[in-house]
């Protein structure tokens, strides 16, 4: 069987490989340079984001994919040489009283039901953990000890190496245009802008916070658009920052060579790239409030990616109804690296006609979708 898959973020490049091993010729069309949009700009957080703000269906998918992950690790090492440093950090979200509005309960509840660890901390067991953080107004912390972290250009690296000696075909610069219909309907292949045409027997629309556009020109509806983040890099020393540390004002996500990320805005400015000095004063202020031993640091660099939102924060995965041999991959938001282990498992079994192993109904395209989305995206731009 020949897919073409439009887009090659983690998501496109990882199915294209679970595809490849299960014997289906692949072409991965990408409109820029591989993995260099959403899945290169991310921080490699191996957790989802307040999950009990979403259905139970969203954790057994991100359960699943994580479940995964240990193996693909070690399968990307073997087989590439490169080294994702897949990292088992921890995450901790400590809690401050001036804090408006916190999650604590909803937290211990998700955690007890899901079977996440979690060591509820008093303040003096979260200074003794993060000595970084300001012992001003801190009243403890919530701590996931067996949450993990990649390193997104390292993953990335590791799966193009791994997409090249699997032997799948790789076009980039090449954006598409319009869909290929064979006679009776059925899509076929895709078009560049350029003239070019690729054939196959089904396509996969993978292209993240460029989905929407690309589906209302191949006529249909997909509500993704993208949430800008920006994202901060400091140059510190080993050990400084022992867990991943997320607060509703920013997160900071330490690497094993001492660099740490602070992270990351949500801005609703379409395709506007480049970062902006307020929005960077913001995070380091943020960071200067929870943990000001850091703000001694210097910045290393800066950077910024859309992130493809969708109403209700839900990816869209499944076939397109009345457009037989069209997929869909996309609108995965905050949670792309968390999930593309187990978003190339689905989608590569669902194409070639194997049985899957999860429900996926509440994902697909045709689920309803809330007229007022809970996580803050304005109606009038989905």
């Amino acid at each position: 069987m020949r897919v073409i898959i439009i887009g090659g973020g983690i998501i496109g490049s990882l199915t294209a490989c679970f595809l490849k091993l299960r014997g289906a010729d692949v072409t991965v069309l990408e409109r820029g340079k591989l993995g260099q949009e959403a899945s290169w700009a991310g921080a490699g957080i191996l957790s989802p984001i307040h999950p009990w703000l979403y259905p139970d269906s969203f954790t057994h998918l991100i359960n699943a994919s994580l479940a995964l992950y240990p193996k693909l690790h070690e399968q990307l090492l073997t087989e590439t040489g490169i080294d994702a440093q897949w990292l088992q950090s921890g995450l901790m979200v400590p809690l401050f009283e001036d804090d408006k509005i916190h999650h604590r309960q909803h937290a211990i509840a998700w955690s007890e039901k899901f079977n996440w660890k979690l060591q509820t901390l008093d303040a003096q067991e979260t200074l003794q953990q993060e000595p970084t953080l300001n012992p001003q107004q801190l009243s403890g912390s919530l701590l996931w000890p067996d949450v993990a972290q990649v390193r997104n250009p390292r993953l990335l690296k590791a799966v193009r190496a791994w997409m090249q000696k699997l032997g799948i075909t790789l076009h980039e610069q090449c954006e598409v245009s319009k869909l290929i219909h064979s006679p009776d309907g059925q899509v076929c292949g895709a078009e560049s802008t350029s003239g070019l045409s690729f054939q196959g027997d089904a396509v996969l629309l993978a292209g993240g916070s460029w989905s929407g556009q690309l589906a209302k020109s191949m006529g249909f509806s997909l509500p993704v658009q993208p949430v800008k983040g920006q994202i901060v890099l400091l140059k510190g020393e080993p050990g400084l920052v022992h867990h991943i540390i997320k607060h509703d004002d920013a997160y900071f996500v330490p690497r094993s060579d001492g660099r740490i990320l602070v992270g990351a805005s949500m801005e609703f400015v379409g395709f506007q790239r480049g970062n902006t000095q307020n929005i960077v004063k913001n995070l380091l202020s943020a960071m200067q409030k929870m943990t000001p031993d850091l703000q001694q640091l210097d910045i290393e660099h800066q950077w910024m990616g859309f992130r493809p939102g969708t109403p209700d924060g839900l990816p869209f995965l499944g076939a397109v109804p009345e457009k037989d041999g069209l997929w869909v991959a996309s609108g995965h938001y905050r949670n792309g690296v968390v999930l593309a282990p187990i978003t190339a498992e689905l989608m590569s079994q669902q194409i070639l006609g194997e049985k899957s192993r999860l429900e996926i109904t509440d994902f697909s395209i045709t689920r309803h979708l809330p007229e007022k989305s809970p996580l803050g995206f304005p109606s009038t731009s989905i």
